[in-house]
């Protein structure tokens, strides 16, 4: 009897066992002359070598849609199963139709997805351009279609980091009054980047990838001086950078890389003798090949119906 270890290395095994070991069970039960074990972060498999071959192919296609579903159902297992026992003779098949506007699989069986024209244009842009301004008012999904295209690419192996910053201006606040060391008084004023990132990432691989700087979330002043490659970088609430600071931050991307700018230009918390670094980009930089500006309305609110009515009455008044 030969014996064959599968590392589950970018999952965990409680994500690829399963509710009650359920996917596991599906599998042994696939293979009745074959002996697997389900411990730590590997499976053992004892049997003879065609079996070993099939059941290890049927671990990675699951290993596969961990990493980019972040979950794996007992439904998925069987369709796995079913897919390399009775295969149709087409590589990279997949058991199910996916939805395009799906981005991804997020924790607890949520579904990220596309939800208004607006945001699909986002995505359509991102896909074709290294740099892309999203510009809207509050509840658009700006900032979190961006993320999630962000989760995306690095589940994809398409960047080794994720790098999410804000300019640390206040809106009519004082961080300086906030109890704490700087990232005490910052983290608070990223929560928005936090939640975001907590419903498309498990909440163990999450601190995982915070601890060793795979995800970095910063201020906008601790960019300066660096060159970010092979990175997904978002720049959020851009309508609060100076000129300098904007042409600071666009400078600082690096090869294989791509930036995605969001920023509302109506909540601009700035003192009234600086310029924004958003609308001033966004009149210097158009026309350049591989930069696209995708603008966001009131019609793309997602938040609660009363936030598009909110926009558009002082969308009416400052007119």
């Amino acid at each position: 009897m030969l014996e064959k270890i599968i590392a589950l290395t970018d999952v965990s095994l409680v994500d690829f066992l399963g509710v009650s070991n359920s996917n596991l069970t599906l599998l042994t039960e696939a293979f009745p002359q074959t002996k697997i074990i389900a411990r730590g972060d590997q499976i053992t498999v004892r049997g003879s070598d065609d079996q070993i071959s099939l059941v290890e192919a049927i671990v990675n296609q699951c290993i596969k849609h961990l990493e980019k579903h972040s979950s794996l159902s007992a439904n998925h297992m069987k369709a796995y199963i079913d897919l390399i026992l009775n295969p149709t003779g087409e590589e990279n098949e997949t058991p199910w139709v996916e939805d395009k506007d799906v981005l991804l699989f997020g924790t607890k069986g949520l579904v990220i997805k596309v939800k208004t024209p607006n945001q699909r244009k986002l995505v359509e842009a991102a896909s074709k351009n290294d740099i892309v301004f999203a510009i809207g008012p509050a509840g658009t999904g700006k900032t979190y279609t961006a993320v999630a295209l962000a989760v995306k690419a690095l589940k994809n192996k398409e960047v080794k980091k994720i790098i999410i910053t804000r300019p640390a201006v206040e809106a009519g606040e004082n961080l300086g009054f906030l109890p704490g060391d700087l990232k005490e008084k910052i983290d608070p004023y990223l929560r928005p980047i936090y939640d975001a990132l907590e419903d498309m990432i498990p909440a163990e691989k999450l601190k995982f990838y915070l601890e060793n700087r795979t995800i970095e979330i910063a201020p906008l002043a601790y960019m300066r001086g660096r060159t970010l490659n092979k990175a997904f970088i978002l720049l959020d609430e851009a309508q609060n950078t100076t000129s300098m600071q904007m042409k600071m931050f666009l400078t600082r991307m690096g090869i294989q890389s791509k930036t995605i700018i969001t920023g509302d230009k109506s909540q601009v918390d700035l003192p009234k003798n600086q310029v924004s670094g958003l609308g001033e980009a966004a009149h210097i930089l158009k026309g350049i090949t591989g930069i696209a500006f995708v603008e966001l309305d009131g019609s793309d609110v997602v938040r609660h119906r009363l936030v598009r009515e909110i926009i558009e009455a002082y969308g009416k008044q400052e007119k």
